[in-house]
């Protein structure tokens, strides 16, 4: 059986207690470093594969302190207070700096919890659009080998046909899912938080340089949910909601083809003039 290559990219191995190590992968590759979505997912990885995890996950949070540098890195995932429903944990992923001595790359929390049934809603409903097989895949920046790693299909908000500069919304709706296929789990969903470009490129209709320095995900369905999704889709919805003093921030969504929303996600992104 072959390894998908997700798996590939987040795999940790234990080195200590609450401690593991970890690579990054050519396959997920940015233009600068990796693809914050694979380093959000290898955080989401150190925690779900840690021996004291109590549930499964309701938040993740991680702040790009620095770009990882090609090879190996360090993560520590640590259970900091666990109560009778929920877990807290602190998260760190570390490399050597120029001194030998390991620097800061990313630091971040989550929280874990045992879910239980009670009433529900999905008050924010999924938009009616086109279905998959209706809309057209694209390829966006061929050269850059990490959204190869994902089928896109847009509805609306597609990279810029002219960058003059004269973009009016950052509005972004579209099919996506891991390419080749996988089935959906919290690592993979913690990666796709993330997969969209940036916002203001779209909105000024300029490709200015960017880079994601926190990204917060809320996970609204549990392992039952991930599972009835399967490899499917996933409707993906982004906007900024304001661009001002070189930072801008992200709301996004996330739904499947059933309509349950999976997760919800917030990023503060700065950007260059």
């Amino acid at each position: 059986m072959t390894t998908h290559v997700l798996d590939q990219a987040v795999a940790l191995y234990p080195i200590g207690a609450h401690q593991y190590r970890g690579a990054t992968s050519p396959a997920y590759a940015n233009m600068v470093g990796p693809f914050g979505g694979i380093t959000a997912a290898s955080a989401m990885q150190s925690v779900m594969q840690h021996p004291e995890r109590l549930g499964e996950p309701i938040s993740l949070t991680v702040n790009y302190a620095a770009a990882l540098a090609d090879g190996e890195f360090a993560i520590a995932a640590r259970p900091v207070r666990t109560n009778r429903s929920t877990q807290h944990w602190v998260l760190e992923i570390t490399q050597p700096g120029a001194d030998g001595v390991p620097a800061t790359v990313l630091t971040g929390t989550a929280v874990t919890a045992v879910r239980r049934e009670t009433w529900g809603v999905d008050d924010e409903p999924m938009p009616a659009v086109p279905a998959p097989e209706s809309v057209a895949r694209v390829t966006i920046a061929p050269q850059v080998a990490w959204p190869q790693r994902y089928a896109m299909r847009f509805i609306t908000g597609g990279i810029p046909e002219r960058w003059d500069g004269e973009g009016d919304t950052s509005l972004i709706q579209m099919w996506v899912r891991d390419e080749p296929q996988r089935g959906l789990d919290f690592t993979s969903l913690s990666a796709l938080a993330d997969v969209f470009y940036p916002r203001v490129w779209l909105r000024r209709a300029k490709p200015v340089p960017t880079g994601t320095v926190s990204m917060t995900v809320y996970f609204h369905a549990g392992s039952a949910e991930h599972t009835a999704t399967g490899s499917g889709w996933l409707l993906a919805q982004a906007r900024g909601q304001a661009f001002r003093n070189g930072f801008f921030d992200q709301i996004a969504q996330l739904w499947n083809e059933a309509g349950v929303l999976l997760a919800t996600t917030h990023q503060i992104v700065y950007y260059k003039e």
